[in-house]
């Protein structure tokens, strides 16, 4: 029989893995993994950091079996070619990828394997529903969520797919390269890795799934299920997950399911549109006012706004490679409507630091926020952060975890907007604009190009 090449790329795992069955079935399998440099590179330390832990979870799956995970640095243009004819491949396996620099990639190397006469086979996505599938009357995919999130439910997605068994495997000899094992930033906790590391913590999540929808704006609980950097990196299929969800009859299971949606919304908003993951959906707003960065953006990424909660969010940030969702959206409004500073500067603050940073989900995360993105009349939408801390951390857990100089409740009886005798107490620094002020002004650059 014929030798294959499986291409793992978004999907670090052997169950519920389409392109793995169909290498499987062809005959010996190569696992293949190639560090990219137009991906590694600008991935970021804590990314980088996790993709190495997941990378060596996989490998040590693949020992289970007697091989082992085959990882070649360079273009995959090249790699890949020389990877299948080594092994004497006649096809390479992958799921498809629909990101802007996934489908370019994967075009180039298609082409560069039917010169050597190697077959690319895309079986499967990263997604429940390809982008692109799910489309309104006209044809045409949907700017709006709520309208998608029911014409998705009403398409569907297929039952999980059974892990590979009987497979025969093979390895490349030469050319060959370790699995990185960069160390993360100074200081910086990451989650475990790996396809066993996921379920573990999806099985953990059921049990709480039920008060999600009351929990998850919450960040000083653990309401949330901390998923999202399994899926970016393909540890579990969203299939596995909504087939769990499907036996569930709550509320929060009903939530959670949404959120799911939310990313599929997202990335067939970045299939259809590419130039959105570093240009405005809405292109109007390219053309308002903003601030030039300096000192203020630098006081936001560091956590010295002197606003608790965003303070929170961006230690948070710093510390774990996460941040809560709700944290998020704070902490992006404020860059936005109070700095008045433009949203990309904050989306690369994010994509250099989140563990589960996901191209389509941050950079349309930030422009829901922002305002030019995904939503008919958000503009006008402007956080307090202060009564947003109050509303979703009322009992300070938050705040007082991640901002250290307000952790004591007997010299700071009020986390969320302490006097200014307290702030010079305990060195915590003063608000460093008026919200007020700059909610109004942040609404007069609006009108000026509505």
């Amino acid at each position: 029989m014929p030798t294959s090449v499986m291409w793992f790329r978004r999907d670090l795992r052997l169950a519920d893995n389409p392109a793995l069955l169909d290498a499987v079935a062809d005959g010996p399998v190569l696992p293949l993994f190639v560090l990219d440099p137009a991906l590694w590179g600008p991935a970021g330390p804590t990314r980088r950091a996790y993709l190495g832990a997941s990378l060596r979870a996989l490998d040590e799956q693949l020992r289970q079996h007697r091989t082992r995970l085959s990882v070649v640095r360079g273009d995959p243009v090249r790699r890949v070619v020389l990877a299948a004819r080594a092994v004497g491949a006649e096809r390479v396996h992958a799921a498809a990828d629909f990101g802007p620099y996934g489908r370019r990639r994967d075009s180039a190397v298609e082409a560069a394997l039917a010169e050597a006469g190697i077959e690319l086979v895309r079986t499967g996505t990263p997604y429940a529903v390809a982008p692109g599938r799910v489309t309104n009357g006209s044809g045409e995919g949907y700017r709006v969520f709520t309208p998608f999130s029911r014409a998705w439910s009403e398409h569907g997605w297929r039952a999980p797919a059974d892990p590979p068994s009987g497979a025969s495997w093979t390895v490349l000899e030469d050319g060959t390269t370790e699995i990185p094992d960069p160390a993360p930033p100074a200081g910086l906790e990451l989650p475990e890795a790996g396809e066993a590391a996921a379920l573990r913590r999806w099985e953990e999540f059921l049990d709480r799934v039920d008060a999600y929808d009351e929990d998850r704006d919450k960040p000083g609980v653990d309401g949330t299920s901390r998923m999202s950097v399994h899926l970016k990196w393909g540890e579990i299929h969203p299939r596995t997950m909504l087939a769990a969800l499907a036996r569930k009859r709550s509320t929060g299971a009903a939530t959670y399911r949404k959120e799911l949606a939310w990313r599929e919304f997202y990335a067939g908003v970045l299939f259809r549109e590419p130039r959105t993951a570093r240009e405005y959906l809405r292109t109007e707003f390219a053309r308002m006012a903003y601030d030039r960065p300096g000192t203020q953006l630098e006081a936001w990424q560091e956590g010295r706004t002197g606003f608790p909660v965003v303070d929170a969010g961006m230690r948070q940030l710093r510390a774990v490679g996460w941040m809560h969702n709700r944290v998020r959206m704070i902490v992006a409004s404020f860059l936005v409507k109070d700095l008045h500073l433009e949203w990309q500067h904050g989306a690369r603050h994010f994509m250099h630091w989140l563990v589960d940073a996901d191209l389509a989900s941050n950079q349309h995360g930030w422009q829901w926020t922002a305002g030019c993105g995904t939503d008919p009349a958000p503009y006008f939408r402007v956080f307090n952060p202060t009564t947003q801390g109050r509303k979703f951390d009322p009992g300070g857990a938050y705040v007082r975890r991640w901002v250290e100089e307000l952790r004591d409740p007997e010299r700071v009886p009020d986390p969320h907007d302490p006097d200014l005798e307290t702030r010079e107490l305990v060195g915590y620094p003063a608000p460093m604009v008026d919200h007020k002020a700059e909610r109004q002004e942040a609404l007069d650059r609006w009108e000026a190009v509505r």
